[in-house]
């Protein structure tokens, strides 16, 4: 599994099958799965992009900020926010889905995922490293990306290594 001292980077251009199947890169799939048959959390960050987790990264990363949520609902500390509570909620629902990285590195992306990845069967897809997950791009989606985010680099590079 991806930590602090691997990160997970590089980028690749693999095509969806027939079956809504992707394969990863073998140094991508052995980053993120430690056997054969990974349990791995797939989520949605931006229209046409999607994000994969081995399921204990995800928990790490999630549960602490659910746990606060969950708290403050209990205690009826948000009762001027419920609107904003089941916009949460709601869209925390929608947001990842539990899947399998199969043999091989294959992955089925789920129906509602591949909507909102908007990759057809036979269309090509960007995976690429994102340091502590893998992220699945629609190829215009990245090239949009890149163009905004480009000139970023050495920025953050200096900010990130100060």
């Amino acid at each position: 599994m991806a930590n602090e001292s691997t990160p997970i980077v590089g980028e690749f251009v693999r095509a969806i099958d027939d079956r809504y199947r992707l394969t990863l890169p073998p140094e991508f799939a052995e980053a993120i799965a430690q056997q054969q048959e990974a349990a791995c959390v797939l989520a949605k960050e931006r229209l046409g992009a999607l994000s994969l987790w081995s399921r204990e990264s995800w928990h790490e990363r999630i549960e602490p900020g659910l746990a606060v949520v969950r708290q403050k609902v209990q205690g009826r500390w948000l009762p001027t926010q419920v609107a904003e509570v089941q916009q949460f909620h709601r869209l925390l629902s929608t947001r990842s889905r539990d899947v399998t990285l199969a043999g091989r590195g294959r992955l089925v992306i789920p129906e509602e995922f591949r909507n909102f990845l908007g990759v057809k069967p036979g269309e090509n897809c960007v995976i690429v490293g994102a340091g502590i997950c893998i992220e699945i791009w629609h190829p215009k989606t990245w090239q949009e990306y890149l163009k905004q985010e480009i000139g970023a680099f050495g920025t953050l590079f200096e900010k990130l290594s100060t």
